[in-house]
Formats: C-alpha cells, structure tokens, sequence
C-alpha cells in the first residue's frame, strides 16, 4: 500500500463514532438507573430520556450510514489475518443492524401500549398504528433489553480488539479512528 493511501476514517467519521459510543453507554446508564428508581413513576420518568435518547442514537446512525456512502471507510489493514477481517465485517454489521433495530423495537413496543415518544418536548413520534398488546410489548422489550446487552458485549469484544491491534501487534489500529497517532495497513 502506497504511503498516500487513506488509512485513517474522516474527521466526521470519528466524530460520529464516538458520539455514538458516548450515547450508547449513556443509553445503558439510563437503564439501570431506572430500573433501580423506587417508584415506578420514577422509573418512567427516568426512562422517558432513554426513549428521546434512542431516537437521537436512529437519527446519528442514519447519518453515520450515510456519510460511509459519502466518505467510505479506509480498506481493512491486509496485514490482519484473513478471519480477523472477516470478523471484523461481521461486528461492524451487527453494530449498525442492532443500533438501527433496537430504537425502532422500542418503538413498537411503546406503540404496543399506545404511547408515543417525546423527544424531551421538541417534538413527539406518535404511536406506531400497531394493536395495543402490553404482554406483547413487555415482550418486545425483553428482546430489546437482551439485544442491548449484546451490543454492549460486542464493543467491549471491539474495544479490546482495537487495544490488542495497537498496543500488542503495534499496528496502530486504534488510531484508525482517533485524529493522532499512526495506523499502518
């Protein structure tokens, strides 16, 4: 590879990575707040930011999407073993497809109940014209609660595996998505 050739993701790129990584782990944070809330009033106030917030993780998702149309990504370092790119592709696709389906499975599931979302009284997403079924949206927000647990495992996995790249094959591979240091590939 050229030493001109693209090795490190855009500034945006990043940007909107790590916003949302922050908004994600906020996202968790919310959740356990409220489930730890005394009252069930509480809870629903804590988790009424958790649902504004998921709306707001769709939307920078929805741009990140499309800003990899616009600005792909630098190609996959051919110095990784052909089973880490590949698994890299693999985690990459299940981030955006959990990050994409999580927010519009809660949606369905507040629908189920009749809400709508507010998002923190800018504006509100109505309900979903699907059948009010509460057991079915208690359901729906089991499955969700379980596929965020998923994603926080697959960024823990990702986070490592950026880590092992640069700090012990010394590839720089962190630095694919930081606006310092060097990525080799």
């Amino acid at each position: 590879m050229s030493l001109n050739a693209k090795t490190k993701y855009s500034g945006f790129a990043m940007l909107l990575h790590w916003l949302i990584a922050g908004l994600v782990i906020a996202q968790w944070l919310i959740s356990i707040r409220a489930e730890d809330a005394p009252t069930r009033e509480e809870s629903g106030a804590i988790m009424a930011n958790h649902f504004a917030l998921g709306v707001v993780i769709f939307a920078v998702v929805v741009v990140r999407l499309v800003w990899r149309q616009i600005s792909p990504p630098p190609p996959q370092n051919p110095d990784h073993a052909a089973w880490e790119r590949t698994l890299s592709r693999i985690v990459h696709f299940a981030f955006y497809a959990l990050l994409l389906v999580m927010p519009i499975a809660g949606w369905i599931a507040l629908s189920s109940f009749g809400e709508p979302i507010s998002v923190w009284g800018l504006f509100q997403l109505p309900a979903l014209p699907v059948p009010q079924n509460p057991d079915l949206g208690e359901q729906i927000f089991e499955l969700h609660g379980a596929s965020g647990i998923a994603l926080l495992v697959l960024a823990a996995f990702h986070g490592l595996a950026a880590l092992k790249h640069t700090f012990l094959d010394k590839d720089g591979t962190l630095y694919r998505m930081l606006p310092f240091g060097s990525a080799k590939g």
